[in-house]
């Protein structure tokens, strides 16, 4: 089952002007595990794209390691049906997504093995529509 918030204090939001070449400034670094799968391109990743790739992860690692989720879909993207006439308000809610920067981690992993966590990244990364990379963590921390 997708992600969506609980409960919204508004339904619907106003369309933002997302950038489409602005670079992360924060959530750039891994947080938690040893290794992650970064974003490399600004742009929406949908709840059902986040959950796919969250299933695949969990497919292939089994009981071992651990994952975390860094980006949560927040934002609702409106739509109106199709061959409609123009006018009468804001569609309907139709999916939910997260707007995210080039260069954000979207998901982190420990416990695994490199190979593995690099296998994991690769089957994830076929589900997200941005282009993505492994990132790992460097020196000795801690």
């Amino acid at each position: 089952m997708p992600l969506l918030p609980a409960r919204v204090k508004y339904r619907k939001q106003h369309t933002r002007g997302h950038r489409l070449d602005h670079v992360a400034t924060a959530g750039n670094t891994l947080a938690f595990g040893d290794f992650g799968i970064q974003v490399i391109e600004s742009g929406a990743i949908t709840a059902r794209q986040l959950e796919a790739a969250r299933l695949t992860a969990a497919h292939y690692l089994g009981r071992s390691g651990k994952m975390w989720t860094r980006v949560f879909p927040h934002t609702p993207v409106t739509k109106h049906p199709a061959e409609t006439r123009m006018g009468s308000g804001k569609g309907e809610v139709n999916y939910w997504a997260s707007f995210v920067d080039a260069g954000t981690v979207i998901f982190e992993f420990a416990g695994v093995t490199e190979e593995m966590a690099r296998e994991t990244m690769r089957r994830q990364a076929f589900k997200l529509a941005l282009k993505a990379r492994m990132i790992k963590r460097t020196g000795n921390v801690g």
